[in-house]
C-alpha cells in the first residue's frame, strides 16, 4: 500500500518484542567500543529513540553484544569510519548508523568519560600518519 501512494524507500524491520527493555545504542570509535546506553520506550511506545521519548539510562556491553562489535569493528576501521552508533536490541544488531550518531552526551555524562575527544584522537592519529579522511 505504501508504494503505491509514495515514491519513497521503505525500510521494513521485523518487531522484536524485546525493545520493551530498550534498544541499546553502542558508540565505537576506529572499530572499538567506548561507550553505550540503553533507551527506554515510554509505556505505550514502541520506539525508543531519545527524540520519541525514550530514556536514556547507564548499560555496560553484555558479552553478546562484544562479539557484534568484534565481528563489524574489523570492517568499520577498514571502510575508513571513525565515528560509528550501532544499535542492539536483545541479541541482534539492528542499525548501524554512520552519519551523526546520537548518544555520546548521555554516555559522556553517565560515565565520566569524553568520547568526542575519543573521536578527535582518532582524527588527529589518521592525519598524523598521513592518511587522509573519507571525502
Amino acid at each position: 500500500m505504501f508504494t503505491s501512494l509514495y515514491r519513497e524507500p521503505l525500510i521494513v524491520q521485523k518487531y522484536l518484542p524485546k525493545v520493551r527493555e530498550g534498544d541499546k545504542r553502542i558508540i565505537l570509535v576506529d572499530g572499538e567500543p567506548v561507550g553505550a546506553i540503553n533507551r527506554i520506550p515510554p509505556p505505550g511506545e514502541a520506539r525508543s529513540n531519545m527524540h520519541a521519548g525514550g530514556k536514556p539510562v547507564r548499560a555496560t556491553l553484555s558479552i553478546r553484544e562484544r562479539e557484534i562489535c568484534e565481528a563489524i569493528g574489523p570492517t568499520l576501521l577498514e571502510r575508513g569510519l571513525i565515528f560509528v552508533g550501532i544499535d542492539v536490541i536483545g541479541d541482534w544488531l539492528t542499525e548501524i548508523n554512520v552519519t551523526s550518531p546520537t548518544g555520546i552526551q548521555e554516555i559522556d555524562r553517565f560515565d565520566k568519560v569524553s568520547i568526542e575527544a575519543k573521536v578527535w584522537d582518532a582524527i588527529e592519529k589518521r592525519l598524523g600518519a598521513g592518511a587522509s579522511l573519507p571525502a
